[in-house]
């Protein structure tokens, strides 16, 4: 769809957040820069977020998009239905239990004007508790962007999506969320856009990241670092990362699937993914052993 010069659409993928979702829309809502598109998707909600939603829809302030027969189809495949009714010049995500900053994305559209050169920049986040209270800062204040992709697939220190605000042009030429993915899609996500363009980080406040009681399962860590492996093997194929990037990451990822397993008691799993992983990176293991490196 053609895209109208200055308009920002931001997707809200949402599913079962009733206690959450009206302060995120809100907070598009309100924001100082008022050329929006605002978009949230429903993926097949039951907790009465869906009626929610629909009364900011009667009000005419938002679009309330579902799949087919209102099915849960997964993060990702939300915001893909809402990239496809996109029309901005620029592109934003917000999860629906997090919030943005006031000031987010009118301080993010003046850095994209102001340097054409780049295709995506992000801004700090806060975590905050249910009740909105300030816990650490995402990521922190002596942080710099290099701009080298090595760097991101080490560590994924970049807060997409609430703190990041991409050209609709980027987003065409690298495509849509990785459907299959359950798990750290927003990392596969920001890899592919750093390959494909300049990235930025601007110092301001962008957006409030929720820490809830919604914690992930043992099946779901596992799923993320399966997935994990998934993204590495995909990044590597597709672009020219040193090869010691590689080897280290494969070595944070087995660390992460036996540290999985040993937590639930399972050894026989662990052992293997702990060995490997020492193996592939034994002067961080050490660094982990004698306690000079938490995990």
């Amino acid at each position: 769809m053609e895209s109208r010069q200055g308009l920002v659409s931001v997707v809200i993928p949402s599913y079962n957040r009733a206690a959450y979702i009206e302060e995120a829309v809100d907070s598009v809502l309100k924001q100082s820069y008022k050329s929006i598109q605002l978009i949230v998707v429903d993926d097949g909600s039951d907790d009465g977020s869906y009626e929610k939603l629909g009364n900011y829809e009667a009000l005419g302030v938002l679009d309330l998009l579902t799949h087919p027969d209102r099915q849960n189809r997964g993060q990702s495949a939300a915001i893909n239905l809402g990239i496809r009714h996109a029309s901005g010049e620029y592109f934003a995500v917000l999860d629906s239990d997090d919030m943005f900053a006031s000031e987010k994305i009118a301080n993010q559209v003046t850095f994209l004007e102001e340097h054409p050169d780049i295709g995506m920049v992000y801004g700090q986040g806060h975590a905050v508790d249910v009740e909105g209270n300030f816990l650490f800062k995402v990521p922190g204040d002596e942080h710099l962007e290099l701009g080298d992709p090595n760097y991101l697939l080490l560590d994924c220190y970049m807060a997409l999506p609430g703190g990041a605000l991409i050209r609709k042009s980027v987003l065409d030429e690298v495509g849509f969320f990785e459907e299959s993915f359950r798990a750290g899609q927003d990392h596969d996500m920001a890899l592919r856009i750093m390959e494909a363009t300049k990235t930025a980080y601007l110092p301001k406040l962008a957006f409030y990241y929720r820490k809830h009681g919604d914690s992930i399962s043992a099946k779901g860590l596992e799923r993320r670092w399966k997935t994990g492996m998934e993204i590495l093997e995909r990044a590597r194929q597709r672009y020219p990362y040193e090869s010691s990037t590689i080897r280290k990451r494969k070595a944070v990822l087995h660390f992460r699937l036996g540290q999985t397993y040993w937590r639930e008691g399972d050894r026989v799993k662990a052992l293997p993914h702990l060995v490997t992983s020492g193996a592939l990176d034994p002067a961080r293991a050490l660094s982990v052993i004698l306690g000079r490196e938490r995990v």
